[in-house]
């Protein structure tokens, strides 16, 4: 499971005011009747025959292959109930059907960034009374994958398995020592640890601190220092929180060590991320930022990774906030029901199943390598967790954790943000307070456009 990239995820952005212009609306899952039982009865005998078309964006053989084994755990249940998936759909194809009336019965996305638009236009359908009427208790949830699947008190998305990002460390490069814990000791290993030649390139990097590798994203540095988003009232925080200047600071001054040009010359040396090539499969980096579906990825690459030796821990964070070491950021694929579904209440069934039946998040899990977002899926005895794993199922259920929180303008947002964060590093920003400001201000007047 990734993210999708910003650019990707932005079509989204001008095409959520989605109503179907001229075509009758399919039934809404508040409006549509439940099943009625004799109380005897099961729902799932109650509910008459029905095809759902689920559009997804697996695309993997391995990740289809394990979402249709976690779907055949539905059908078993619901044999009336025949499920057809579709993978590789990206959220604008999701926006495009609902908007010409010929939307899916149920839509996952691997990005977050878009729920608050589809909870504030309607694209997707409100689940908070069928989450009542059916007794669901939402505390089974932490409190982040909760936050990241609502918007304004409605809840249009449930989270469907999650990412948490930590660190793997190169045990071999490591040579003896041991995970930083503070940013001080990550500075000071990563200058222990870089290996240059005579002309003072980089051979061995001790850990890349550029913004631009990677997964080195805003979104998932902030935790190290606390950083936040947004302010109590919607507003951009950037420029105002002080811990985005503490990691920003703290990250030239690494940058600066190595020398940007330098920096620059090996980073884009290196293999392509999500190849064999990869410079932590290849022993160029010993310490990398990067989420709990890299330990799938080392699976399914065993030629690739046949002399690596690794390990992994929670990011170092700041070295006076210690109460932050343990948590990190999470995200993860969520789910919902399409405005205009033509089958709400079997969608409804399904998304339950996907959501919160602890077999069918173990399945998934364990085929994907992604954090089960449930606790009962957590502690789970059918679930797959060696060390490595458990690391990134700590930091998920770890209530210092945060996400981006939601936001009607996500993608432009973090886009704003990554862009004064590549600058900087550069050193074409030379007063890193009028920079911050300047991106609240963009942050603040695109809101207001938005209605916020």
């Amino acid at each position: 499971m990734r993210l999708t990239p910003l650019a990707a995820a932005g079509l989204m952005a001008l095409a959520l005011t989605a109503c179907t212009a001229g075509k009758a609306p399919a039934p809404t899952l508040g409006a549509q009747a439940k099943p009625t039982t004799t109380g005897t009865e099961p729902v799932a005998a109650a509910l008459p025959p029905a095809t759902l078309e689920l559009w997804h964006g697996f695309s993997a053989d391995s990740e289809v292959k394990a979402f249709e084994e976690a779907i055949t755990g539905f059908t078993k249940k619901f044999p009336q109930i025949k499920v057809v998936a579709k993978k590789g759909i990206q959220d604008d194809q999701i926006t495009a059907a609902i908007r010409s009336g010929k939307a899916p019965d149920l839509a996952a996305s691997f990005t977050t960034d878009n729920v608050a638009q589809w909870c504030k236009s309607g694209a997707f359908q409100d689940l908070t009374e069928v989450i009542k009427a059916d007794g669901i208790d939402l505390n089974v949830l932490p409190a982040t994958s909760r936050s990241y699947t609502e918007f304004e008190g409605k809840r249009c998305t449930m989270p469907l398995l999650a990412d948490a990002y930590g660190m793997f460390y190169n045990t071999d490069l490591m040579k003896g020592e041991q995970p930083p814990k503070t940013l001080t000791e990550l500075t000071e290993l990563t200058k222990k640890l870089t290996v240059r030649d005579a002309n003072g390139d980089i051979k061995v990097a001790g850990f890349i601190p550029s913004f631009q590798y990677y997964e080195n994203s805003a979104s998932h540095m902030a935790p190290m220092t606390g950083a936040k988003w947004y302010n109590e009232d919607g507003t951009s925080a950037i420029g105002s929180d002080p811990a985005w200047k503490q990691l920003m600071t703290w990250q030239k001054e690494l940058v600066d060590w190595y020398g940007y040009d330098k920096l620059e010359k090996f980073r884009k040396g290196l293999g392509d991320e999500w190849g064999a090539e990869h410079p932590f499969f290849k022993n160029k980096v010993a310490m990398i930022l990067d989420g709990e579906w890299r330990l799938g990825m080392i699976a399914a690459n065993p030629e690739a990774t046949k002399d690596l030796k690794f390990g992994t821990a929670p990011l170092p964070v700041a070295d006076d906030k210690p109460d932050l070491h343990g948590s990190g950021f999470t995200a993860g694929t969520v789910i919902g029901v399409p405005k205009g579904a033509k089958n709400p209440q079997h969608a409804w069934e399904l998304l339950k199943y996907l959501t919160t039946d602890t077999e069918g998040l173990v399945t998934l899990s364990n085929k994907l390598r992604n954090v089960p977002t449930t606790k009962d899926a957590a502690a789970s005895p059918d679930l797959l967790v060696d060390d490595n794993f458990k690391t990134f199922i700590d930091i998920f259920n770890h209530p210092r954790t945060t996400t981006v929180p939601a936001s009607v303008n996500s993608v432009f947002n973090q886009a704003e943000v990554q862009n004064l964060l590549v600058q900087w590093e550069a050193g074409k920003v030379k007063d890193l307070d009028a920079a911050m400001a300047q991106v609240d201000k963009r942050i603040n007047d695109k809101l207001k456009l938005a209605g916020g």
